[in-house]
C-alpha cells in the first residue's frame, strides 16, 4: 500500500505518489491509453489527480475516465487559461473557469489552486502587486468558505517569487514545479522553508525534470548537447557515476530523492502510460534513500546550486535546440 501523508492543514491524506494531469491528455496519447494509465493508478492506491485547464483537453480526459469511479479521491485542478484570451482580474472569467472545470471534470474539486500566480507575465492575477490581493483571492476564499472547494493553493515555479506569495498566509498547499529535483535544488532555498513556516502542503512537480532525469543521456552529456554548461555537463557525469556505482537507474534515484524528504506531501507522476506508471511505482516502494546516498547527492547538487544564466529551462537532450530565445 502507498503511504499516505498529511496535505498541510487541509484535514485531507493523499498518497506520496500522485498522478499529474498534464500527459493524460491528447499531448500524451489517445484516450484509451490515458483511461487505462488512470484506472490503473488508483487501482493501485494513488489517491492524488492534479490537472489543470492549461493542460490541454486534460480536464475532459479525466471527466470521460472517472465517470464511473466511486472510489474516493482527492481532485486539484487550478484556475487560468479559460477562457480565451483570459482575463485575470475579471471575475466572471474566475467563475467561467471554475465552473467549466466542473463541467469537465463532472466531479467536486477538493483543491483550487491559481495556476502561475508568480509570473505576471503568464498571467496578471495580482491588482495589489505588493501583497499579492485581487478579484482572485477573494474568489477562491469564497469558494472555501461556501465549501464549494475544501482548500485553496498555489501553483508555481519560481524559486523566490512564489515564497513572497506563500508568506502572505492565505494559502492551505503548494504545487512547487522544476525547483526540487536530484539536480536542481533552488526550492530548498526559499519556497519549502516558507511552505513548512506556513504548515502547508506540498506537493513536487516535474520530479524527473522534464524529462532531463528521466533517462540517461550518456552520449550526449560525454560529447554532444552543446547548450549545456560545462558546471551542468560536469555535475550529470557525478551524477551517473554515482548512479553506476550503485547500480540504481536514474528514474528510481530522482523518485526516492524527493520522498526521502519528510516535509515533502506528495509527488506527481507525469505518466502517460501504465508503463510510465509503474516505474515510479515501483520506485516510490522501495522507500527513501539512505542517509548516506542522500550526502553523496547533496554534494552533487551543490555543484551547481543555480541555473547557469543560458541554460534551457527544460533541458533539451534528444532534440535540436538552436540557442537561447529560439524553439
Amino acid at each position: 500500500m502507498l503511504e499516505k501523508r498529511s496535505l498541510g492543514k487541509t484535514g485531507l491524506s493523499v498518497t506520496l505518489l500522485g498522478l499529474g494531469g498534464l500527459f493524460v491528455s491528447k499531448v500524451g496519447g489517445p484516450f484509451e491509453q490515458a483511461r487505462l494509465a488512470i484506472h490503473y493508478a488508483l487501482e493501485q492506491g494513488i489517491n492524488y489527480i492534479d490537472t489543470a485547464p492549461g493542460y490541454l483537453d486534460s480536464e475532459e480526459v479525466l471527466g470521460k475516465a472517472l465517470c464511473d469511479v466511486t472510489q474516493p479521491l482527492v481532485l486539484s485542478t487550478k484556475l487560468g487559461g479559460r477562457p480565451l484570451p483570459f482575463h485575470p482580474q475579471e471575475r466572471k472569467e474566475l467563475e467561467y473557469s471554475f465552473a467549466e472545470s466542473l463541467r469537465l471534470l463532472g466531479r467536486p474539486v477538493d483543491l483550487l489552486m491559481i495556476h502561475e500566480p508568480d509570473r505576471p507575465g503568464q498571467y496578471d492575477w495580482w491588482s495589489d502587486k505588493e501583497h499579492f490581493k485581487g478579484p482572485v483571492l477573494n474568489f477562491i476564499q469564497e469558494l472555501k468558505a461556501q465549501g464549494a472547494v475544501k482548500a485553496i493553493g498555489l501553483g508555481g515555479t519560481t524559486a523566490y517569487e512564489l515564497a513572497r506569495i506563500i508568506r502572505t498566509g492565505c494559502f492551505d498547499v503548494v504545487l512547487t514545479a522544476f525547483n526540487y529535483s536530484l539536480l536542481w535544488r533552488e526550492a530548498e532555498i526559499e519556497v519549502l522553508p516558507a511552505a513548512i513556516e506556513q504548515g502547508m502542503g506540498i506537493v513536487i512537480g516535474s520530479p524527473l525534470q522534464q524529462g532531463a532525469l528521466a533517462k540517461r543521456y550518456d552520449a550526449e552529456i560525454a560529447s554532444g548537447a552543446p547548450w549545456l554548461s560545462k558546471p551542468r555537463r560536469e555535475q550529470y557525469r557525478a551524477l551517473y557515476r554515482l548512479l553506476d556505482e550503485l547500480q540504481m537507474p536514474i528514474t528510481e534515484a530522482a523518485m526516492r530523492f524527493i520522498i526521502s524528504n519528510p516535509n515533502i506531501t506528495t509527488t506527481l507522476s507525469g505518466s502517460r502510460s501504465i508503463a510510465e506508471l509503474e516505474q515510479n511505482l515501483i520506485s516510490v516502494a522501495k522507500g527513501p534513500l539512505p542517509a548516506s546516498v542522500l550526502g553523496r547527492l547533496d554534494e552533487i547538487a551543490a555543484m551547481v546550486p543555480f541555473r547557469p544564466f543560458e541554460e534551457p529551462f527544460g533541458l533539451p537532450f534528444g532534440r535540436p535546440y538552436w540557442g537561447p530565445g529560439q524553439a
